[in-house]
């Protein structure tokens, strides 16, 4: 039912934990960090559209 690429609750239970044993001490900074990535991402696709819309309005194509 939640299976995920034919794996079972309990084999991703065993594999998150196994994640956990390896990168359990680096895991916070880690994931604060992929957020920050994601925070820039959308930022230069929000600046993106933005210089697009202005230019748009401008008559420039």
């Amino acid at each position: 039912m939640f299976g995920f690429m034919g794996l079972g609750t309990m084999e991703l239970i065993i594999v998150a934990g196994v994640i956990l044993l390896l990168f359990g001490s680096r895991l916070p900074r880690v994931m604060r960090s992929l957020g920050e990535g994601i925070v820039e991402f959308k930022r230069g696709v929000q600046g993106i559209e933005d210089e697009g819309s202005a230019s748009r309005r401008d008559g420039h194509s």
